[in-house]
């Protein structure tokens, strides 16, 4: 798949990167990158000549008819590990133990720490579970990546990609194994998460939003509720009035 997909990848669109160096040879690292795009988990892939495991939510390797068939051999094509996101805590615990095990195969875990894409291309606060979690339970270096204009490539909802030439920023290691074996203090994977958000921010050049990206959905998705209800009432005032 690295070299079918990620040769077409770069021949289309010719993404540029810098930072390369910062990726390890060998040994396991964690990338934690921002997230605009559906196609961020192929960019970035793409251009590192090591595999990059990501995690992806369980439906898309369990939905019925051919196309979910092709769909689950496409993500266990470009190993992608599937999450299942119900129970109580969701994805963050599978996530965690999927982590984990990459990490100790001296592997790259990807995560985005915003837990979802972000709804306007800005940069929403990170979640302190999986990244942070991972990074203290093993003592792997984090990462920090910045994906560019991937939004303008594929937004929310289109199916097929726009060709223009997106970027890849990548961040030195951090090291926070000072803090490891403390995965179960929230303050302190507060303040991991946040010192990768700063990172990642000062990579991307994003407006940072301290709410995080699903609570912003959510008020996206109410505002454009209210205006659909409030364009109807109008109408239907109208009508009434004989107007």
């Amino acid at each position: 798949m690295k070299f079918s997909l990620g040769g077409s990848l770069k021949l289309a669109f010719r993404p540029w990167v810098e930072g390369l160096e910062n990726i390890p040879a060998e040994g396991p690292a964690i990338l934690a990158s921002n997230h605009l795009s559906f196609s961020d988990s192929f960019f970035l892939p793409a251009v590192l000549d090591r595999k990059v495991t990501f995690i992806a939510k369980a439906e898309y390797f369990t939905t019925p008819g051919v196309k979910g068939r092709l769909t689950a051999a496409f993500f266990k094509g470009v190993g992608q590990l599937p999450v299942d996101r119900s129970g109580a805590r969701g994805a963050g615990e599978a996530a965690i133990r999927a982590g984990i095990e990459v990490i100790e195969k001296g592997g790259l875990f990807g995560i985005y720490p915003e837990g979802t894409r972000s709804p306007d291309g800005r940069l929403y606060r990170g979640k302190p579970g999986g990244l942070a979690r991972v990074a203290l339970a093993t003592g792997a270096p984090v990462i920090p990546v910045a994906m560019i204009d991937t939004e303008k490539i594929q937004p929310p909802g289109k199916v097929v990609p726009k060709l223009m030439r997106p970027g890849i920023r990548i961040g030195k290691p951090l090291d926070f194994s000072r803090y490891m074996g403390m995965e179960g203090d929230r303050f302190i994977l507060r303040s991991v998460t946040d010192e990768v958000m700063y990172e990642i921010m000062k990579l991307s050049g994003q407006e940072y939003v301290d709410i995080y990206a699903t609570a912003a959905k959510r008020q996206i998705a109410e505002a454009e509720k209210a205006a659909k209800e409030a364009v109807k009432a109008e109408i239907a005032a109208r009508e009434e009035s004989g107007a």
